[in-house]
């Protein structure tokens, strides 16, 4: 396995305990029973935390697809390269770094983390479309 395709791996754990931060910060704001029933209503309004990693986990979600798509393109067609490797290893670090800066409220460094993770992207992108 590449290293690509073992960050993109990595990638989708991160993702995973994305969908778990939200949904035990959500459980404790409704309850269990609110939330394992049909929740016909809306529940009580979603807190501050609560809301910031459903933020974050969307946001992932934005550009997740993009990246694993970068990264089997750049698998498929063994393009594979230090552009590719920087690239990826940057984009997931940089999706690591985001959760605990949008947990806790940090506004501009957290959209430089943002800007940071879709150079890597567009760093595995690069390594798959350019002549080498």
């Amino acid at each position: 396995m590449t290293t690509e395709l073992y960050l993109l791996a990595c990638t989708l754990v991160l993702a995973i305990v994305q969908i778990m931060l939200a949904s035990i910060l959500r459980t404790r704001e409704t309850g269990g029973a609110y939330n394992t029933g049909p929740r016909d209503d809306s529940g009580p309004p979603v807190g501050k935390l609560t809301g910031r990693m459903q933020r974050a986990q969307k946001n992932l979600y934005e550009t997740l697809p993009l990246f694993m798509g970068a990264v089997l393109i750049v698998a498929i067609a063994g393009r594979e390269s230090a552009l590719s490797f920087y690239g990826a290893w940057i984009y997931f670090l940089a999706r690591i770094v985001y959760v605990p800066l949008y947990a806790a409220g940090v506004p501009v460094l957290r959209t430089l983390t943002w800007l940071i993770s879709l150079i890597g992207m567009l760093m595995v992108l690069a390594a798959a479309l350019l002549p080498f």
